[in-house]
Order: structure tokens, then sequence, then C-alpha cells
């Protein structure tokens, strides 16, 4: 997020009283199993610390500083602290059984949209997680994005801005997918988002909401 540090529940809380519609985060195991929220597969970027997240125990994580003071959150601290509706974003096979855990047990089907790169993590937590909405996230991609998004069972395919193309789009609306276009931070991409008529982006800044609507 472009005002508070990312992935940190500060940064939660901004984004749900700044009324945007959804709010991603992305998920992690640690080396005991808890369901971190981090972007990376490391923390050297965004805390005070080294080396990958699967290599650090849930107390060394909480012991790192995030940006202002603030802990590495685990996903259901964000569950509590935000009430707005959240898209999840998973790295791999081992995150989407662990959030498949999650999701059953608090009954979040409603709540909580589920994205990945990673075709088998959607086809995965599909699989485990009955009427999950879900999403395919492509940053490279052609028209084969699609395809692929089809037959993981995806409805929605988030795709990167830069290389959005009206073939693309016109491909997903004939398969009756929804198109989120990310990272939307400029006027330029905001313009494009509106002249293809996508269904949202994906913003690290809020105050973009004056001019639509967006998850961040």
């Amino acid at each position: 997020m472009g005002l508070e540090p990312e992935n940190t529940l500060r940064s939660f809380v901004a984004a749900q009283q700044a009324g945007l519609d959804v709010i991603e985060l992305d998920l992690h195991l640690s080396k005991d199993g808890a369901l971190v929220v981090m972007h990376d597969t490391d923390v050297d970027r965004t805390t005070d610390g080294t080396g990958p997240i699967a290599e650090k125990t849930l107390a060394e994580l909480r012991a790192l500083d995030a940006g202002r003071g603030e802990r590495v959150p685990v996903f259901e601290e964000v569950l509590d602290a935000v009430r707005s509706p959240l898209q999840a974003e998973i790295k791999d096979m081992q995150a989407a059984r662990a959030l498949a855990e999650v999701m059953l047990r608090r009954d979040l089907v409603a709540r909580v949209e589920v994205s990945s790169f990673h075709d088998e993590a959607i086809a995965e937590i599909s699989r485990l997680v009955p009427g999950v909405r879900t999403a395919l996230i492509a940053s490279r991609y052609g028209t084969d994005i699609v395809d692929r998004a089809v037959e993981a069972g995806a409805a929605t395919v988030c795709l990167n801005i830069r290389r959005i193309t009206l073939e693309v789009v016109e491909a997903a609306r004939k398969a009756d997918l929804r198109i989120i276009g990310w990272v939307v931070n400029t006027q330029d991409h905001l313009r494009l988002v509106r002249a293809l008529q996508l269904d949202g982006a994906t913003t690290d800044y809020p105050e973009i909401k004056r001019t639509a609507r967006f998850t961040a």
C-alpha cells in the first residue's frame, strides 16, 4: 500500500476507512505452518530482518518490525481487524490448503475471494472449498490466460494493466470472466480501465477511490 507499510494491520484499517470495495493481501506459510501476511517470499524488503519466510517461525516473524512498529500479521488477525471483503493471494499449494482450513472453519466463502498466479493453487482451493470465488493473476500473458482461467475454474482474471489489450479483454468477456487490472496508480492507467470497461482495478493509493471503485 502506498500510504502505510504494506500488508500490515495499519494498512488494512486505512484501506477500510478509505471506503475501498475489497482489500487485497498476500499469504505465505511460516516454518511452523502459520498463515502470515506478506508479499515477498523473504522478509528483507518490508521488515528489519533478513531471510525467507519459510525458514522462520511465527515467533521469529512477529519479532520483526514491518514498518512504523507494526508486526507481521497472521491472516486471522486481519479478519478480526477489518470487516471489508478480502482478496487473498496464495503463493503455492501449501498456502492453499492452510487457507482452505481457515475458510471452512470460519465460513468465509462469501467474504474472501482467493487469487493466485498458479493455476494449480486455484484448482486446489476450489476443490477444498466448495463455492469459493477465485481469480487467476497474470503478469505476462496473451489470450491463453482465458483458457487457463476457465480450466482452473476461476471466475476472474487479474491482469497486469501495462500489458492488457482489447483482444484479451474481448476473449475474457466471451468466456464470461470478470477482469481486474493491476496496479492502477496513475491517471493514464485509470483512463485505460474505464476505456476497456474493466470490472475493477487494484491500487496502492486509496485516495483514487474518489474517481473509481478499486481494491487495495
